[in-house]
């Protein structure tokens, strides 16, 4: 199963449980988006309330604050889907609207309305079509050495514009993909269409262990690279931004994140995806 998200985050400063808050509500707060569909998979979404940036929030508290009961519909043009919130222990948080009829196809547009107490929020996404991975390979500078990097290869197609971004999974340390650092790509910058490049992994919000940068021998990767639009790629350029300048992007910050949610923020993204799994040399 795919399992990619990373919270976006959350709620006004007040105090309220199971996400009944709508005598409470700050009217500056917004319902913040963190939705996609992938070709061949169902939508999903997250969604939150946006926090001022004097309030407090971590992995203790995160469950007060998740919107759980706003209605979520999802349309393709033929079909029209409500999304059901189920409960995910791989995620943070748990709560994760999900379709079961509605699967991404390259080439469609899929709209997307959330109605939730007196707000409406909508967005529309397409997804690109899929560029494959042709090698992801784990490297070590020397024989000895129990850390490297993978490296990954693929061609960007010829006369076509394409937005890319590439993410890892650890088996059994991390049950979802994280953007890799400087994983967001625009072809415009690449020398030639034949890519190689170093995969650094991501930063995970509420870390269970210290971040690094390389993986270790033992590791078992999931490598994938994903194909999305250019709202997606400032939307996670603008993530990216955030973590460099030392902001935890779950806050506002004084440059807020790209966003295409009208009446909200975040991201409604649709992506093609190519995934190919990494095996390190076992520990010794």
């Amino acid at each position: 199963m795919k399992k990619w998200c990373l919270f976006l985050l959350i709620v006004v400063a007040i105090s309220c449980n199971n996400d009944d808050f709508s005598a409470k509500i700050n009217l500056e707060s917004k319902i913040v988006v963190e939705g996609w569909i992938e070709e061949g998979d169902v939508p999903q979404l997250i969604l939150s309330s946006s926090i001022p940036i004097t309030e407090v929030i971590d992995s203790t508290n995160v469950l007060d604050h998740v919107i759980r009961s706003a209605k979520v519909t999802v349309s393709d043009g033929q079909k029209v889907e409500v999304l059901k919130v189920k409960n995910d222990k791989d995620r943070l948080p748990p709560f994760v609207y999900y379709g079961s009829e509605i699967i991404g196809v390259a080439g469609k547009t899929y709209t997307l309305k959330i109605e939730y107490l007196n707000r409406i929020v909508s967005a529309s996404t397409t997804i690109p079509k899929t560029v494959n991975l042709t090698s992801a390979e784990y490297v070590k500078n020397n024989v000895a050495d129990t850390t490297g990097y993978v490296f990954v290869k693929f061609d960007d197609p010829l006369n076509e514009k394409n937005y890319y971004q590439i993410a890892t999974r650890l088996e059994g340390q991390e049950p979802i993909f994280v953007p890799a650092f400087y994983g967001n790509l625009d072809d415009k910058n690449f020398d030639s269409p034949k890519i190689s490049m170093q995969v650094n992994r991501g930063v995970l919000i509420f870390p269970k262990t210290k971040y690094k940068p390389y993986f270790t021998d033992g590791d078992l990767i999931y490598v994938k690279l994903r194909t999305m639009n250019k709202d997606a790629l400032d939307f996670w350029n603008s993530w990216q931004n955030e973590l460099v300048n030392g902001r935890n992007p779950i806050y506002p910050s004084n440059t807020s994140l790209k966003s295409n949610i009208n009446g909200g923020i975040g991201i409604w993204a649709g992506y093609g995806q190519s995934t190919i799994v990494v095996r390190t040399t076992p520990k010794k």
